[in-house]
């Protein structure tokens, strides 16, 4: 239940951090609030189930603040993103220190919830550690952008390699054309739903087995299920 379920929420700006508060406190979640990189390494991480993370503040970067919590202090808490950026570059990077998704702003508070929900209850059918995402022998690592099965490297376009990485990251959730489009391109290209088409049939064609696992459903978009 979320009353039992800790988040810490970390941004320097302070209104944002209210806002989020009052709104995730409404769901029963338990919220934290600290306003840079610095304060959030000095608290128990492990007691969170989730890290909500500013990428641009004052002093220590969002990215660099996770990247200590992945490889120093070697904790698995689930990490989102809030960033003002939405490039390729930023994602990517943002997947590398072990960002678990990431959320653009500006955002809905419902988004934001959305995703929350998602993050906390996947993990059942996925085993996941810094770099990797694995599912049976789908091995999705991160570092390298790489997808391979039973050990052989699958050659994907780095849009194909995003998408399956982001559904692997939200297993059994449905993410419309729409929220695939916002989170995979760039603003100032002009796509369109077919593309997330397009580019869903050729990972499915591409991961063997595996693309059946891709689901879509009209109205909900696609899912990555067991």
């Amino acid at each position: 239940m979320p009353e039992h379920q800790k988040i810490l929420i970390v941004d320097d700006e302070t209104d944002l951090c209210e806002i989020l508060q009052f709104n995730l406190e409404s769901e029963g979640y338990k919220i934290e609030t600290v306003h840079s990189g610095e304060e959030a390494l000095k608290k128990q991480l492990e007691s969170f189930d989730l890290i909500i993370l500013d990428v641009m503040m004052g002093g220590m970067s969002g990215f660099r603040a996770a990247n200590i919590i992945r490889k120093e202090k070697k904790l698995t808490i689930p990490i989102i993103f809030l960033t003002a950026k939405g490039n390729e570059n930023d994602i990517l990077t943002g997947f590398n220190v072990g960002g678990d998704d990431y959320i653009s702003k500006p955002f809905s508070i419902k988004e934001v919830i959305a995703r929350i929900k998602a993050i906390l209850k996947r993990g059942v059918n996925a085993d996941t550690d810094i770099d990797h995402i694995n599912f049976k022998d789908l091995r999705a690592n991160l570092k390298k952008m790489e997808i391979s099965v039973a050990g052989k490297v699958i050659d994907l376009t780095r849009k194909e390699f995003e998408i399956l990485v982001l559904l692997l990251k939200n297993m059994g959730n449905y993410l419309n054309r729409d929220e695939i489009l916002s989170r995979i391109w760039d603003e100032d290209v002009i796509v369109t739903e077919r593309n997330v088409d397009v580019n869903i049939a050729r990972l499915r064609k591409k991961i063997g087995v595996y693309g059946q696992n891709i689901k879509g459903k009209s109205g909900y978009g696609y899912c990555f299920k067991e």
